[in-house]
């Protein structure tokens, strides 16, 4: 069975750096990410359809998260593929900052600090795991716009990832998403 591909691979007139697309995100984050419209009153990213408008790319990491972890290979067949492996790479890591039991407020502020910790590697660093799937930016320039398009990309998931472990409200992490929190997606931590 292959895994599950982006659902932006046609996406046109992606603007790219290096192979990495910088799609449109529906953020309050600041950044440079194109702002895609919020959702409809009354609706919840949880049941939210990829063809709805507002649907992008972070909706998509949460929801074919668990079932990407089980592959060990991946065939990128393109840029937006590319933003789907680094999202399930950083949210594997956000994951293993939560612990069973751990109230929301704490994990708040552990999965934050990975979000807004300023020295993380981006494509072509020394310390990026998957270098040999990515191109580097070719320019100071363009290494920052990727660092603040990530940036953005990291605050917002981490926030729709915690909706997400703490949706029913008891204040104790969800067991089903902490169960994945040891896996490695193709076997790479950020």
């Amino acid at each position: 069975m292959p895994a599950y591909h982006s659902v932006f691979l046609d996406e046109p007139n992606q603007h790219l750096i290096g192979n990495f697309a910088l799609l449109p995100l529906r953020t309050r984050t600041r950044g440079p990410a194109q702002q895609l419209p919020p959702l409809p009153q009354g609706t919840s990213d949880l049941d939210l359809d990829p063809s709805n408008e507002s649907y992008d790319p972070l909706d998509e990491i949460l929801s074919l998260f668990r079932a990407n972890t089980f592959f060990r290979n991946f065939e990128i067949k393109g840029p937006a593929d590319r933003v789907l492996i680094y999202g399930i790479l950083f949210v594997s890591e956000a994951l293993g900052k939560i612990r069973p039991g751990m109230g929301r407020r704490d994990a708040e502020k552990s999965v934050m600090n990975v979000a807004l910790e300023t020295n993380f590697s981006i494509p072509g660093d020394a310390g990026f795991p998957l270098n040999q799937m990515f191109e580097a930016p070719r320019d100071r320039q363009e290494a920052e716009a990727l660092r603040q398009y990530v940036m953005q990309m990291r605050q917002e998931l981490a926030q729709r990832l915690l909706g997400r472990v703490y949706a029913d409200g008891s204040g104790v992490p969800s067991k089903w998403w902490l169960s994945y929190s040891k896996r490695k997606f193709m076997g790479k931590q950020l």
